[in-house]
């Protein structure tokens, strides 16, 4: 019962801040990103303090053994998601969207850590201009209800018109069930 009063309290944060705001900011001329009030999961965040874009001036994404095993995380060790909406290099992610589903913005080159592939890793530019890094062509997100490294509960979760994934050191998106029914060591 706790985990829906936090849901609908952050839909409706969420909601109102968007009236407020009157558009989103990757649409022009204040139109609708195409979500609904179903599709947005609660962010846990209160109004004042609204989900942020994870950016740094550059990012490290490494790998990590975990529920499904070898997966990609950030530098503090979160994990790493993709958008089936996504196309190759292009985010389909905005507004709302990005705010439950912060992307992976950088202002320098992302580094390779450890079990990732350096010739993978690249950025692509948002609409806003700014700087997303990808893995093998897919936009990278984190979760907004993710709270500690090795959280995971974004995975398989079909919010914003697709499903969201893990992303693997190899490159292809997740979609197995957990390996061991355990945190993997996180």
């Amino acid at each position: 019962m706790r985990h829906h009063t936090r849901t609908a309290t952050a839909l409706a944060s969420v909601l109102l801040a968007a009236a407020a705001a009157g558009c989103s900011e990757d649409t022009p001329g204040g139109g609708s990103t195409g979500g609904t009030d179903t599709e947005v999961r609660g962010s846990g965040r209160q109004a004042d303090a609204p989900a942020a874009a994870s950016k740094s001036p550059s990012a490290t994404v490494s790998a990590r053994k975990g529920m499904y095993g070898e997966s990609l995380v950030d530098d503090k060790g979160m994990t790493i998601y993709v958008f089936d909406k996504d196309t190759e290099n292009k985010s389909n992610c905005t507004g709302a969207c990005a705010k439950a589903w912060p992307p992976l913005l950088v202002a320098a080159t992302p580094t390779a850590g450890k079990g990732v592939e350096s010739n993978l890793l690249k950025t692509t530019p948002r609409s806003d201009g700014k700087k997303q890094v990808t893995y093998n062509g897919h936009p990278l997100y984190r979760f907004d209800e993710d709270q500690k490294a090795g959280d995971t509960d974004g995975q398989a979760v079909d919010a914003f018109g697709a499903k969201w994934y893990v992303i693997g050191p190899e490159g292809k998106k997740i979609t197995t069930e957990p390996t061991n029914g355990t945190d993997g060591g996180y």
